[in-house]
């Protein structure tokens, strides 16, 4: 029944009814709109979709992350003394040294601040290439499955294009000279080994886990919230998992 109705025409349609009753009327309405919601969703639709919902998600993400504070006053997102040297800040904080420990940690957010904008053509790129197996194994998948995506299709291209601009950042902030000023002083304390961790790698990583935390919100607000489908098409895609 479904497919014939979708064969004929709206005027048809609508003239057959004109002498109905309100129950047949209801009916038929039942029966078209069912035959509209069933058309299944097609493989552009889901592309597109995906690759809107991911843009978007990108976009937020990297001009929330840019802001002033964008790193640094989000407990989700602030980079921290690197773990494998906290013994580090410890020692420091001990001897009198915590305010060059907190202006360190200051810069070290504000260079993930700065290289945060940057990101945005890198994870584009990687949405461009999307596949329709990609798109319909995303849809269909985990609730973070477009981060996840975004995750394995950038890797270590990312980190390497990534790098260079908090490397930069980090000079252009000082972070790398006070990291160096307190590793120093550390080492010159008595009886501690030295220490000296890539820090634009730590830098690197940690600026990086920040964007995907933020991507994979959007991410979950568009797939559990109708209100952030913004558009008919993501409306429509998404609207197929409810």
């Amino acid at each position: 029944m479904n497919k014939i109705m979708r064969m004929i025409p709206l005027g048809i349609v609508l003239l057959a009814l004109a002498g109905c009753s309100e129950k047949d009327l209801r009916q038929a309405y039942e029966i078209v709109s069912a035959s509209v919601d069933e058309v299944p969703l097609t493989n552009s639709e889901v592309v597109a979709a995906l690759k809107d919902s991911l843009s978007r998600g990108i976009s937020k993400g990297a001009v929330s992350a840019s802001a002033k504070n964008g790193y640094y006053a989000n407990p989700r997102l602030k980079i921290e003394f690197p773990t494998e040297v906290r013994k580090v800040e410890k020692a420091l904080r001990k001897v009198g040294l915590g305010k060059d420990v907190d202006r360190f940690v200051m810069q070290l957010n504000r260079s993930a601040e700065k290289a945060a904008i940057k990101s945005k053509p890198i994870f584009i790129k990687a949405i461009t290439s999307m596949t329709i197996r990609d798109a319909f194994d995303i849809l269909n998948g985990a609730d973070d499955a477009a981060t996840q995506y975004l995750v394995r299709t950038t890797g270590d291209d990312l980190r390497k294009e990534f790098l260079p601009i908090v490397s930069d950042t980090l000079q252009q902030t000082s972070a790398t000279r006070y990291y160096g000023d307190i590793v120093n002083k550390y080492n010159q304390l008595p009886l501690v080994d030295d220490v000296d961790p890539d820090l634009e790698a730590y830098a690197t990583d940690r600026a990086i886990a920040g964007l995907f935390v933020l991507i994979a919100d959007e991410e979950a607000s568009i797939r559990d919230n109708p209100a952030a489908r913004t558009t008919e098409l993501l409306r429509r895609v998404f609207g197929s998992l409810d």
